[in-house]
């Protein structure tokens, strides 16, 4: 974010956020508070999706990336894991079509191996319709890691290595960025985690190196346009550093 001695840049949204990523927690909770199944909660939470991408489009963000399923959720119950592919397939049959119509790219970030052919057809589809929109690129991280991006980019070096187009003194922290996910995008500004947990949960670790970070305790199927304008504005009253000092201040 700049500060107050700096250039606005117009490009910029209001805010100065440019990527916000999103690990929307709390669908269980909710869900459970409603004497309901978990299941229920991550259809409520499916609404809440369709409010911050429109949020996101309508106040000039570039990119949203929303962690919706990460590569450790296999672990959970298979009638909740199976809801959960069952909730992804219809978004993307009912949801597609809308986020064409308002020129929203949608990528899906992860190892989308894993899921069956169905569902993985229905990604090839979403992502072809969409890929030469302009407007908000909507990531949607799905059986994706932290650990499992900077893995594969690391093999993807190697393989270079290994075939002689690289050698191992020319890798470096740009030669590594170019092999994870989102390389091409702005970088992440701002990460939000709904629900009251203060952790990362291996969501974007390499894309988060200098992002700031707003924890609420609102649960995600809750959180709305307020809440997502009261983030902005927390990341609009901070001075980053990126390892720097306070401006005007020489000391450490």
């Amino acid at each position: 974010m700049l500060s107050a001695n700096q250039p606005v840049n117009e490009n910029l949204p209001a805010s100065g956020a440019r990527h916000v990523a999103i690990i929307m927690d709390g669908n269980g909770r909710w869900a459970k508070r409603q004497g309901k199944i978990r299941a229920f909660g991550h259809k409520a939470g499916a609404k809440s999706v369709r409010r911050a991408v429109s949020f996101a489009a309508n106040h000039g963000i570039d990119a949203l990336t929303l962690y919706a399923f990460s590569s450790e959720n296999w672990n959970r119950p298979a009638q909740e894991v199976s809801a959960l592919m069952e909730l992804f397939v219809w978004a993307l049959d009912s949801e597609v079509k809308n986020l064409h119509r308002h020129n929203v790219r949608l990528r899906i970030i992860g190892d989308t191996s894993r899921f069956n052919t169905r569902l993985q057809e229905r990604i090839h589809k979403a992502e072809a319709l969409t890929s030469k929109n302009t407007g908000l690129t909507l990531n949607i991280a799905a059986n994706y890691g932290g650990r499992w991006d900077i893995i594969q980019g690391v093999r993807r070096l190697a393989e270079q290595v290994q075939e002689g187009l690289l050698r191992p003194d020319q890798i470096s922290e740009d030669l590594l960025s170019e092999q994870i996910c989102m390389h091409e995008l702005a970088p992440v500004d701002l990460v939000i985690r709904t629900g009251g947990e203060h952790r990362i949960s291996n969501f974007l670790i390499w894309q988060i190196a200098y992002a700031e970070l707003y924890f609420t305790d609102v649960l995600w199927p809750d959180f709305d346009e307020q809440d997502f304008e009261g983030a902005l504005n927390a990341f609009a009253n901070r001075e980053r550093r990126f390892g720097g000092t306070v401006s005007g201040d020489n000391e450490a």
